[in-house]
This record gives structure tokens, sequence and C-alpha cells, in this order.
């Protein structure tokens, strides 16, 4: 299992729940009012799994090794990489603000609402998509077995200390139970029936 394997497996379920977001935005749209449970839930899910645990390897462990191999942060990807991050985190702040006006049909709040959801969405599938394809790429392409060890206990590392024992399963159940809310694909289910997740946690639980 290559350290960036894990990373892309994260991507998928990331992947899900904005699926879920973008069923919630529509829904939001059609109704007027947001539904404020739901809309917690999935910014609950952006911040603790896509920013703290997934983009906290990327930062934390990723990013630094590539630059010690001499990609440069100010002209090179990982540049462009945090500065997304960045980006990504002004959305969902701004998603959070207007969760309590949306959740009561306050027409401000739902327009901020969907409209800081919908440039999330974006952001996201692209960062994803240059990443999955083309930073990883270059990633693979210069790492040793040694190098990839190391990344995967540093991953490790972060799960077991920075995150919490328990607290990526949590999630995991959280993206299963809101595809099934919002009736899309289950990545997640997928990945476990396979065998192929690598991330070392269990599957199939379900938060309520």
């Amino acid at each position: 299992m290559q350290a960036t394997q894990i990373l892309m497996q994260e991507h998928r379920v990331i992947e899900q729940v904005l699926d879920c977001l973008e069923a919630l935005v529509h829904r939001t749209q059609t109704a007027g009012r947001l539904e404020a449970d739901r809309a917690d839930q999935i910014v609950d899910f952006l911040k603790a799994f896509a920013d703290r645990c997934h983009h906290g390897k990327e930062e934390d462990h990723l990013f630094p090794w590539l630059e010690q191999r001499g990609f440069s942060r100010q002209m090179g990807p990982t540049g462009v990489m945090l500065r997304e991050h960045t980006l990504g985190r002004h959305y969902i702040q701004q998603m959070s603000g207007a969760i309590p006006g949306a959740g009561q049909g306050i027409d401000s709040d739902v327009q901020s609402f969907c409209h800081h959801a919908k440039a999330y969405v974006q952001l996201l599938r692209e960062h994803i998509h240059k990443e999955d394809h083309c930073l990883f790429a270059m990633a693979d392409q210069v790492a040793t077995a040694e190098d990839d060890q190391q990344l995967l206990e540093a991953y490790a590392r972060v799960e077991a200390d920075d995150i919490g024992t328990g607290v990526h399963e949590k999630y995991l159940a959280l993206a299963e139970e809101l595809a099934q809310h919002f009736q899309v694909r289950d990545r997640v289910s997928e990945i476990a029936k396979t065998g192929a997740c690598g991330c070392g946690h269990s599957h199939g639980g379900v938060v309520s």
C-alpha cells in the first residue's frame, strides 16, 4: 500500500459527502429552507475528516516531504494545494455561519449557504482531480519503499494523536448514513466490499 493510495481512498469518501452537499443544496433551493441538522453534519465532516484528518496528513507530512525532494512551495504544486485548502476553509466558515438563518428560511442566509456550498464543491472536485492525477503521480515517481513506510507511519500518528481513536470510523459511518439519506452513491461501502481499503479502519457502522 502506497501512502498516496491512502489519500486517494479518503478522496472517495470526501467525494461521497460532496455528492450529499450537492443534494442538500438542491433540496434547499427547492424548499427555500435548509435542513440545518444535515448541514451541521456535513460541515462537521468537512471540518474534521476532510480538513483536520485528510488535509492535515498532506500539510504536515506529504507536502513537506515533497518539498524536501525539490518541489518548490512558491512555484510548485504544493503551494497551489495549500492555497486551495485555505480557500476551502473560508467556504466552510461561510457555510457554517449561514446554517442557523438558512434553517429558519431567511433568504439571505439560504442564498449564502447555497453559494458557498456550490463554490466549495467545485473547488474540492477540481482539487481532488489535481492531486489524484498530477501531484500523487509525482510523489509516486520519487518515493522509495522507505519513504512510503515513513509516510504511512506518520499518517497513523495523525489518526492516533491528532484525530483520536475511533474518530475516523465515526466519519466513515457518517458518510455512509448521509449517502443513504440523500440517496447518493455509497463509495465507502463499495470500497469495504471489495476489500480494497488500506486505511486500516473498519467500515459499515451507521450513526444517527
